[in-house]
C-alpha cells in the first residue's frame, strides 16, 4: 500500500521508479547544498530575506524536476527553463545574484541525476571560491573615492556651457556634463556631472568655489553609481 503511494499513474514496466528513500536522500542533499550557498552568499553581501530563502530552496526544486523526468537531462532542463517565463516583479538582479542562482541550479541538477557526492563537492568548492572572491578586492574599482557625481543648481540666466570649466580643470582629471534639467518652474537648471577628482581632500574646496559661482544654491556630491544594466 505504501509503495503504491509513490508510484506514478503513468508508470510502466520500462519506467524506472525512484524509491522514497532515494528521493528523500537527494532532496536532503539538495537542501544542504542550498543552505551552504545561501550562507556563503550572505558573507559580506547586502541581501534580502526573500532572495536568501529562494537561494536555499532552488537546488531542491531543480533536483526534484530532474528526478521527476527520470534522469532525462534534456527534458529536465527544458522544464526548469520554463520557470524563467515567470516574470517576477522585483528589482533586476545583479551579476553576483545571477551567478549564485546558476550555482544553485547546477547543484540541484547534479543531485537530481543521482551524483550526491559530486553535488556536495561542487557546492563546497564553489561556495568557498565565491566567499574568497567576495572577500578580496578582485574587480573593485581602485580609488573609488575619486569618482563622484556632482549636481549643481544654477539660475536660468547663468550660461552653464563653460561657467565651471576653469574649476573643473583645476580640481578634476575628468569631467562630463551628463544631464541638464529645469527645476523650480523653469527658473533654475539642475546640472549633473560625472567627475574624477585629482585630490579627494580638496572636495570641500571645490564645493566652496562652486557655491560662489552658482549663487550659493544647492550642490550635491555623491558616489558615482555603476550602471545597473551592465554585468
Amino acid at each position: 500500500m505504501l509503495d503504491n503511494l509513490f508510484k506514478g499513474l503513468f508508470d510502466s514496466s520500462t519506467t524506472s521508479v525512484i524509491g522514497a528513500t532515494d528521493f528523500l536522500l537527494c532532496l536532503g542533499i539538495s537542501l544542504v547544498a542550498g543552505i551552504i550557498m545561501a550562507v556563503s552568499y550572505m558573507y559580506k553581501t547586502r541581501y534580502t530575506k526573500s532572495f536568501v530563502i529562494t537561494l536555499a530552496l532552488l537546488p531542491a526544486v531543480v533536483c526534484v524536476v530532474i528526478m521527476m523526468v527520470n534522469g532525462n537531462v534534456g527534458t529536465g532542463v527544458a522544464v526548469a527553463g520554463a520557470f524563467s517565463l515567470v516574470r517576477f516583479r522585483s528589482v533586476p538582479g545583479t551579476a553576483k545574484e545571477i551567478c549564485i542562482l546558476f550555482l544553485a541550479m547546477g547543484a540541484g541538477l547534479i543531485a537530481g541525476m543521482g551524483y550526491l557526492g559530486y553535488a556536495l563537492l561542487f557546492t563546497i568548492i564553489l561556495s568557498a571560491v565565491f566567499v574568497l572572491y567576495n572577500s578580496l578586492s578582485l574587480g573593485s574599482k581602485r580609488n573609488s573615492e575619486l569618482y563622484k557625481s556632482l549636481r549643481i543648481v544654477i539660475p536660468e540666466d547663468l550660461d552653464y556651457s563653460g561657467v565651471f570649466e576653469d574649476l573643473f580643470t583645476q580640481y578634476t582629471s575628468f569631467h562630463e556634463l551628463t544631464q541638464v534639467k529645469t527645476t523650480n518652474m523653469g527658473s533654475m537648471f539642475r546640472l549633473t556631472y560625472d567627475i574624477v577628482l585629482k585630490d579627494p581632500q580638496k572636495e570641500k574646496e571645490l564645493i566652496d568655489k562652486l557655491r560662489c559661482r552658482n549663487g550659493n544654491l544647492e550642490i550635491t556630491v555623491s558616489k558615482q553609481a555603476t550602471i545597473n544594466t551592465e554585468l
